[in-house]
């Protein structure tokens, strides 16, 4: 038995393992490094707030004696961080057996990235597509190896805009946000079909709506006149429907642990099952589309992966 209720049961050793987890300081990316400290792997959690990140690493070192949980300063808005990043954690290791590309923001007003990009789309998909292709070499020489991505439900509201990609001409928080959502399912996709042969496989998911600082720019929660009356007239509807970071990370220990797994690329998964993803999502043409404008955008390397 290896899943029950959405909950990833299957018992794995992951020592002599090498993981990423990126956004890992707290929710959902903090409790999956926790998991997987508890397994035994060797964890490097890419995280933009270094106190935070230190924090969160030891107290992960205290409760399960697993020493090898390391960090890197990542700041997915910044290509210059990113490709920082890589070359620091290549100086320390040649191989990486598990990338987990966890990080993600989630609605607010308006802004750029350091690069220039719409704010959602770059740290949520443009950031993750650089740091996953300047790592394809080790996970090629580490292969077995997966590539995990999580993406959200909301990828079946979005739409890739190939006219204004980057909100531009018009801008809603919500529809960059789906937008950014189902770039992270169309990459996954496209990325699997690339490695093909490579035995690397690729996969995203839903991780359920997850109770974590996600939702810290969500104006209409955090609205200093009426955010906290809110939240206590709310919590006792949607608690039912809220899962905690511990709940929120099954899926993602599932597509990254489950031996059944190895060798199973290209999907989309939700409460330790395999789902149908939009009809957007399949899409060869524009993940085709997609791909292209990333490497143009992020001057990622263009050479064939598999």
């Amino acid at each position: 038995m290896c899943c029950r209720a959405g909950q990833f049961t299957e018992q794995t050793n992951e020592e002599g393992k090498v993981f990423i987890v990126t956004g890992s300081n707290t929710g959902i990316g903090k409790e999956t490094v926790w998991e997987l400290a508890r397994r035994g792997a060797t964890v490097y959690m890419g995280c933009r707030d270094k106190a935070k990140a230190e924090e969160a690493r030891r107290e992960i070192i205290v409760d399960t004696k697993n020493h090898n949980i390391h960090f890197i300063e990542l700041d997915l808005g910044s290509l210059d961080s990113v490709r920082k990043f890589v070359a620091e954690y290549k100086q320390k290791q040649d191989r990486l057996h598990v990338l987990i590309n966890n990080a993600g923001v989630m609605l607010g007003p308006r802004k750029l990235t350091k690069e220039g990009f719409e704010w959602q789309l770059g740290v949520n998909h443009m950031g993750p597509f650089l740091l996953t292709i300047l790592l394809i070499d080790l996970l090629k020489k580490s292969a077995p190896s997966r590539i995990v991505n999580v993406s959200s439900v909301a990828h079946s509201y979005g739409r890739i805009n190939t006219q204004d990609l980057n909100s531009e001409k018009s801008y809603s928080e919500v529809g960059a946000y789906n937008q950014s959502k189902l770039a992270n399912v169309l990459f996954t996709r496209e990325l699997a079909a690339r490695l093909e042969g490579t035995g690397v496989t690729a996969n995203s998911l839903h991780p359920g709506v997850v109770d974590t600082d996600l939702f810290r720019n969500v104006r209409f929660i955090n609205n200093n006149k009426c955010g906290e009356a809110l939240k206590c007239i709310a919590k006792p509807f949607i608690r039912p429907f809220i899962k905690t970071p511990k709940s929120g990370a099954q899926t993602t220990l599932y597509a990254a642990l489950h031996p059944d797994l190895e060798h199973v690329t290209g999907l989309y998964f939700s409460d330790c099952r395999p789902k149908n993803a939009s009809n957007a999502a399949t899409n060869e043409e524009t993940a085709k589309f997609l791909w292209a404008e990333s490497e143009k955008w992020t001057g990622a390397p263009t050479a064939p992966l598999n």
